[in-house]
């Protein structure tokens, strides 16, 4: 049977076994990919994934099984177990399945891989990596041609139905001279088309030339506090970290958000919008319907520093009496500025650029610590030397109000669209 026909298989079998809701989410996928380490290729495969999602809901009570094999008797015996652990799960009144509207079906095919291209752009790569930056060690690399056809199906009449093509890219790369070397760092990029060579691509090049920049580094000899330059390859530092510390679901539910009553009041300098744009044109293969099974739209988090909207699925709706997100929070884009980034780094007297962090993620407070890497020195409006790892402190609540200035210039990667932010009052050591 194919993924529609085991999804709706699985649907009725719950129904018959007694779910009084059930939802299922079918899907099967390939991946056919090049594989190099340490600047050489060593692999060409082909990869399958199937996987099917049940959802068993009777008397408030909760069921769930995930299987990644589509035949009839694995079906029916995740059936049985789906039906099982509803049984003895606790009631749950927030427990629910998507209402139905209009069903639809999406195509972001691209007419199948084009293979021969995507080994000469990957071949062509190394090439230029070898020509423009001899001090690069790719420590790895894969480049892929990914093909997914998903279903979602429930009890409510509810049917959407996707098939999606891409290209993935992704590099692991570090700058060498002699006994010396930098940081590690990666970049990665979703693509739906191979007319641009990859060394091209958004930030790569950036990061290939700070990566031979970083080779040799200093220390700041003294604590300050100052303005941070995030560019857009630190994602995570600021916008996911908003997200999951004071939108999703956990957050809310258990109380802890510090913006669970702050749904239309100011939570951000005005120059900031964050939203999620899983139909810009610039997000590749992104999200058309959610996992409880609502056709997804784009949607504002913060608005002119206004927050505009939570990032709760259907659950956390429920549990608590909030409103539900139009997407799952995957494709974040925050809006441009008016400040061209030569113009941010010059208005900065003392601080860092910023391209990677790693910390832990914050407590219901907002306070963040880590470490810079791949970061630079700004002195006297001018990008100076790499950093050796810089220990970095700020509450991000705090940082969202004291937002100095957005990028003209964005970056997407074709899963996220961002410009460079510069943020005051971080703590450097």
């Amino acid at each position: 049977m194919t993924h529609n026909e085991i999804a709706n298989y699985a649907l009725e079998a719950l129904i018959k076994a007694g779910a009084q809701k059930a939802a299922c989410r079918g899907s099967t996928g390939r991946k056919d990919e090049f594989n190099i380490e340490a600047g050489k290729f060593t692999l060409m495969r082909t990869l399958f994934n199937d996987s099917l999602t049940l959802k068993a809901i009777k008397d408030g009570r909760k069921g769930v099984m995930h299987i990644n094999k589509l035949d009839k008797d694995s079906v029916d015996m995740a059936v049985e177990n789906c039906i099982t652990l509803a049984d003895s799960a606790m009631p749950d009144e927030a427990e629910d399945i998507a209402e139905k509207s209009g069903n639809k079906s999406f195509d972001q095919s691209l007419g199948g891989a084009n293979m021969d291209k995507l080994f000469s752009r990957t071949k062509e790569f190394l090439q230029q990596l070898k020509d423009e930056y001899p001090k690069i060690v790719l420590e790895s690399m894969s480049s892929d041609f990914n093909v997914s056809n998903t279903i979602y199906v429930n009890s409510n009449g509810v049917e959407f139905k996707n098939e999606a093509e891409n290209y993935f890219i992704s590099t692991m790369f570090a700058a060498k001279d002699g006994e010396k070397s930098s940081s590690f760092n990666g970049f990665s990029a979703c693509l739906d088309t191979l007319e641009k060579p990859f060394i091209g691509l958004d930030m790569h090049r950036v990061l290939l030339s700070e990566a031979e920049q970083s080779i040799d580094t200093r220390i700041i000899d003294k604590k300050f506090t100052g303005k941070v330059i995030v560019s857009p390859a630190c994602d995570d530092m600021i916008w996911q970290t908003i997200i999951l510390t004071f939108l999703h679901d956990q957050a809310l539910i258990d109380g802890t958000s510090r913006w669970k009553d702050a749904l239309g009041t100011k939570v951000a300098d005005k120059k900031l919008t964050l939203r999620s744009s899983p139909l810009h044109p610039l997000v590749v293969a992104g999200e058309r319907f959610t996992n409880d099974g609502y056709e997804s739209q784009n949607a504002d988090f913060i608005r002119d520093g206004i927050l505009s909207s939570f990032a709760l699925s259907l659950y956390g709706s429920r549990k608590t009496g909030k409103p539900r997100a139009l997407n799952s929070a995957l494709n974040i884009e925050v809006l441009a500025g008016d400040t061209p980034l030569d113009e941010m780094i010059k208005s900065v007297d003392y601080g860092i650029l910023l391209n990677r962090f790693s910390g832990a993620s914050p407590g219901p407070s907002g306070d963040i610590s880590g470490v810079a890497k791949n970061s630079f020195l700004i002195e006297n409006g001018s990008v100076k030397d790499a950093l050796k790892e810089t220990m970095v402190s700020f509450n991000i609540i705090d940082a969202l109000e004291n937002i100095t200035a957005i990028s003209r210039e964005r970056c997407s990667n074709g899963m996220t669209i961002l410009p460079w932010c510069c943020f005051d009052g971080i703590t450097i050591s």
